[in-house]
């Protein structure tokens, strides 16, 4: 009985056309998508993925699956020679995991229209180093702090938008009281606030920063460090101003000037916030002019907490950190190990020195 030839049918398949290609690098995107979204990852951290990818795709002018090792040398080599550290490495966290998706979801399809095996052109030669929060944050003193605010509250009782004005010195006594984000603060409900909790009140952070993209972690934050005076000063002297009914559900803490289509105030832009605070600290505290964010606040509440004698497992609750490395990076100005460690080192050296005597 003779054998027969047999011949594989796939080595004779022609390759997929332009149109079919372009066709399935739209799907490839789309299927990303869902599957970051079945992870449950934020529609915000989704976004700024395929955001990345497509700046990336921009450059490169043909599907990413074309890229080579040498390819992502001359992007991240020449390209983003000089763009900040967390550029750099989102860019290439978006280019790994678009690479890890087509090999776990489409390996064997894209060598059968392309002719291509799926290998990710960043490698430990070519990754990006470094971190995304390297830079150094030093907050200013509890002085210099108290002059920005008594400058500021000076000036309400002669500033020409009192609400607005109060407004934004609240929110930004709140986050240097306890540390809260300028958009957890920005998303807190009047009804946030729970003056039967604990010994000063607590709020009820209910969109705090997620680990990883995992979307808002809600919390407790209690009303420490006079925070609840000065939380109760402005619900009951400003808020009212705003024109909002404090029984609707869902009116905002800190409301907008302007009233949404139904006459209920809308909640206060992140950007005003931010920049009711640049503006306070230009005329109040100039020497910190331009350096001076919600975020630095948060460096300095939590390096007066710990100064003051809270230990890092406190902190690390309250700000809502999964890691208690990341606490330590906020009170980095009080921290005295190495101090410490000299010291000690100085007195076994001296009591030496007197057993040689």
């Amino acid at each position: 009985m003779a054998v027969a030839v047999v011949r594989d049918l796939r080595s004779h398949r022609p390759l997929a056309s332009p149109e079919e290609l372009e066709a399935f690098e739209t799907d490839v995107l789309a299927g990303l998508v869902l599957a970051r979204s079945a992870a449950g990852l934020t529609d915000g951290t989704i976004r700024g993925e395929l955001s990345n990818l497509e700046q990336i795709r921009d450059w490169f002018g043909r599907p990413l699956w074309e890229m080579d090792p040498p390819d992502a040398d001359a992007y991240f080599g020449r390209v983003l020679r000089g763009a900040p550290s967390g550029t750099r490495l989102a860019r290439a966290a978006a280019l790994s995991l678009y690479f890890e998706f087509l090999e776990l979801r489409h390996k064997v399809e894209l060598h059968a229209m392309t002719g291509r095996v799926v290998e990710c052109p960043i490698d430990e030669m070519n990754r990006p180093r470094g971190r995304k929060d390297a830079r150094l944050r030093i907050p200013p003193t509890e002085a210099e702090v108290d002059t920005l605010f008594a400058g500021w509250a000076q000036e309400l009782a002669s500033c020409r938008k009192f609400a607005p004005m109060a407004r934004n010195y609240a929110a930004a006594r709140l986050m240097a009281d306890v540390g809260i984000r300028v958009n957890e603060a920005r998303h807190l409900d009047l009804a946030d606030i729970r003056w039967d909790l604990g010994r000063f009140g607590k709020l009820h952070v209910r969109v705090g920063k997620g680990a990883r993209g995992s979307g808002p972690r809600e919390r407790m934050v209690p009303l420490i460090s006079g925070a609840d005076r000065a939380l109760r000063w402005y619900v009951r002297d400003v808020w009212g101003q705003f024109g909002d009914d404090p029984a609707r559900h869902g009116a905002p803490l800190y409301p907008s000037e302007r009233a949404a289509g139904t006459g209920c105030r809308s909640r206060v832009g992140y950007d005003t916030l931010r920049a009711g605070l640049a503006e306070a600290t230009a005329k109040h505290l100039p020497s910190w002019a331009g350096r001076l964010t919600p975020h630095v606040l948060r460096h300095f509440c939590a390096s007066q907490l710990y100064l003051n004698g809270m230990d890092l497992i406190s902190i690390q609750e309250m700000y809502g950190h999964a890691w208690v490395a990341t606490t330590m990076r906020y009170v980095h100005v009080h921290r005295s190990r190495i101090e410490d460690a000299w010291i000690a080192g100085q007195q076994r050296a001296a009591a030496r020195w007197e057993g040689l005597i």
